[in-house]
């Protein structure tokens, strides 16, 4: 994130923080954007080409257990010091269920891991999958795999494990199960998705979506398969949607790469 900050205030980018698009109107070359602030203060931004690049991360995927809106469960994972001599459990298999696992337990939380697979998911990255799988081995962190949540209540949570069910004793969740993203706000704009994975329809060189004159970019590219895109290959579609945009709307006559 310090990195991000230095390049917008290098580039002197214009940031519009804590400010949603509700809603998009008008088409390629004349775009409103209809904004609103955390106040409820309504404004607008006009464009002539627009980039979605959204992310999943605001919106998690719920696990539809009874007791999920009890205030003691949680979908994100920030900080461990607050849970201190508690008992909470993890429920997930992937990078942040075995990040926050660890975390939690290095800072003196009791915590137990629930996963529906078999281990511990092959996505994890490899400097922290050893780390997780020893303190499972250790018993410092107790796991129960090809496991589910099956009800949480304020002082516990009953979990279905291959051996029958067991209610544990239990302060806190973190259901670290996932997140997708805002296919509902994609489709405002007029969006087509394809497949099971609800990709959607975009230039692969360009990424220019179905709606001219709208371009997607980063995780979204992927649809549901969230595990494909990443910093490491997702930074390249600025430079995609860049060129593309260099063409598109260089003075007719230029060539692109003489626009500056």
């Amino acid at each position: 994130m310090q990195y991000y900050r230095l390049v917008a205030a290098h580039y002197r980018l214009d940031v519009r923080q804590y400010q949603s698009v509700t809603r998009v109107t008008g088409g390629d070359g004349s775009f409103t954007a209809h904004l609103e602030d955390r106040f409820g203060r309504a404004s607008e931004l006009r464009a002539r080409k627009l980039v979605i690049a959204t992310g999943y991360y605001d919106l998690p995927n719920y696990c539809g257990t009874p007791g999920e809106n009890l205030s003691k469960v949680m979908h994100y994972y920030v900080d461990p010091h607050p849970f201190y001599d508690t008992d909470v459990m993890v429920i997930g298999g992937k990078n942040s269920a075995a990040i926050a696992a660890l975390e939690l337990w290095r800072n003196g939380a009791r915590v137990t891991l629930v996963h529906r697979g078999p281990e511990m998911h092959r996505h994890v990255k490899y400097w922290i999958k050893p780390d997780i799988e020893n303190r499972i081995k250790n018993g410092e962190i107790k796991a129960y795999f090809n496991s589910s949540v099956a009800e949480i209540t304020p002082d516990t949570v009953a979990v279905d494990t291959p051996g029958g069910r067991l209610t544990l004793q239990n302060d806190f969740v973190f259901a670290m199960t996932g997140y997708h993203p805002d296919f509902t706000f994609l489709e405002s704009l007029g969006v087509r998705f394809e497949g099971p994975d609800k990709r959607p329809v975009c230039d692969a060189k360009t990424l220019e979506s179905n709606v001219p004159g709208i371009f997607l970019a980063g995780v979204i590219v992927a649809g549901s398969r969230t595990n494909e895109i990443f910093i490491e290959n997702g930074r390249f579609h600025g430079r995609q949607i860049a060129d593309a945009l260099s063409e598109k709307m260089a003075p007719s006559g230029l060539a692109a790469n003489s626009v500056h």
